[in-house]
């Protein structure tokens, strides 16, 4: 089998395809149906999951965070999160504008973010803060760079640890720097996210948000460091590509989704029964935090359940948690797309990890039947057969290994991503 990776460039060359919808599940359904445009609305076009806290915080410096929006608009507004941090965290200014390269922005397009009308904001330990609405245009795939002043002293940070995307910060005691469009003040570089937890774009012919829900293998994991090669960012390309074609037909029926990563590294459905215990909220616990307090959100692509397996779940307890989190996604109004679990290798047990053998491999193949054929999930993504060896099924195809036996290599990544049927995330009834 010949697969294509999918580059930088060719990922870049779908920007400014259109804008976005995030009205209420009745309105955008009845709207479109109608064939009729619904008015501009706030949708999340970008978004990330906080995990833990770094030892070391910054003072008195300035932090540029780099993130690509998947959803063209005429405004934005971001949300900062405090979730793991234990006591307020003052940001002095913020800024927001389109990134060129590096830390670089575009001339003229850096604006200042303003909280509640004040240039300032106080984050609640464990809280979330909206910003209020900027006036910006930006593009589909377009990496939006977010500047926050933090003046205090060893602040530390509330984060997404394993980005797959450089940020940039100024060494400690430089001051606000949020209003410098050049790259000069950031001198340091890290691959986690700081507080950053969303992006919502205002616009108007799109049909909602699909939220990526699970582990390392929706993080990226073994992912390509900037460019932007995960799975799910080949669906959105060709989410991109298929509305481009869509208006070119004069078919505009169907609006832009965007795409949301709430993965995150080791990620569990539950943490029941687990040895050793889970190192991040598990997907029942960060459910609302992560995927049902975004706005717009039509689809969930629910993949997640290797990781209880390795730490001693029976199949019964993962199947419990992936049909809780459906069942709670779905009264919601919002539709679920489950993932079957992709093979793993055998692994020896370390002192955190305590393996993967021929019984773990049945308790996934006894919990993919079950995705298969009995969970109350409204479609199936089968990237189990996806990314097998034919030879034998329970390994990993050898292009697709990024080495560990564990992960999906960017071909692997890019094989999932053009496997998807683009026709789940059609309006009931549109569907080809």
């Amino acid at each position: 089998m010949q697969v294509t990776r999918l580059t930088r460039s060719g990922a870049c060359l779908v920007c400014g395809l259109l804008l976005v919808l995030a009205a209420g599940p009745d309105a955008r359904r009845q709207d479109r149906d109608r064939g009729t445009p619904a008015a501009a609305t706030w949708v999340t076009a970008w978004g990330t999951s906080q995990q833990t806290r770094p030892e070391n915080g910054l003072t008195n410096a300035t932090v540029r965070l780099i993130a690509r929006v998947t959803m063209p608009g005429d405004a934005v507004r971001i949300r900062l999160d405090n979730t793991f941090g234990t006591e307020p965290v003052k940001i002095g200014r913020a800024s927001i504008g389109a990134r060129i390269q590096g830390a670089l922005l575009a001339a003229g397009s850096n604006r200042p973010v303003t909280f509640n009308q004040h240039e300032g904001v106080d984050l609640p330990a464990g809280g979330s803060v909206w910003s209020d609405p900027v006036r910006i245009t930006v593009l589909q795939q377009q990496d939006l760079a977010v500047s926050l002043y933090v003046p205090g002293t060893n602040v530390r940070p509330s984060q997404h640890t394993g980005a797959y995307a450089t940020s940039y910060r100024s060494v400690d005691g430089s001051g606000d720097a949020t209003a410098d469009e050049g790259r000069g003040p950031f001198v340091s570089t890290f691959t986690s996210l700081w507080w950053l937890k969303a992006i919502d774009v205002q616009s108007e012919s799109t049909s909602g948000a699909i939220v990526a829900f699970g582990d390392s293998i929706t993080d990226g994991t073994c992912s390509t460091l900037d460019a932007h090669d995960r799975w799910e960012d080949v669906l959105s390309v060709r989410l991109d590509l298929g509305y481009d074609a869509g208006q070119r037909r004069g078919d505009q029926r169907e609006g832009l989704k965007s795409i949301v990563n709430e993965g995150i590294g080791g990620n569990t459905v539950t943490r029941e029964g687990l040895s050793p215990p889970p190192d991040s909220t598990p997907g029942t616990e960060r459910l609302e935090r992560d995927v049902l307090s975004h706005h717009g959100v039509t689809d969930v692509v629910l993949f997640i359940g290797t990781n209880d397996i390795r730490r001693g779940a029976t199949a019964d307890g993962v199947i419990a948690g992936l049909t809780s989190i459906a069942q709670r996604i779905k009264a919601k109004g919002i539709r679920v797309h489950g993932v079957t679990i992709i093979p793993r290798h055998n692994v020896a047990p370390t002192a955190n990890n305590t393996g993967w053998n021929a019984e773990k491999t049945r308790i996934k193949n006894e919990v993919n039947q079950w995705i298969r054929t009995k969970a109350p999930f409204d479609d199936v993504i089968d990237f189990d057969k996806v990314v097998r060896d034919p030879t034998n099924p329970d390994l990993l195809q050898p292009a697709f290994n990024c080495g560990d036996g564990i992960h999906p290599s960017p071909a692997g990544y890019y094989a999932m991503g053009r496997a998807i049927d683009l026709s789940l995330f059609q309006t009931r009834g549109r569907r080809r």
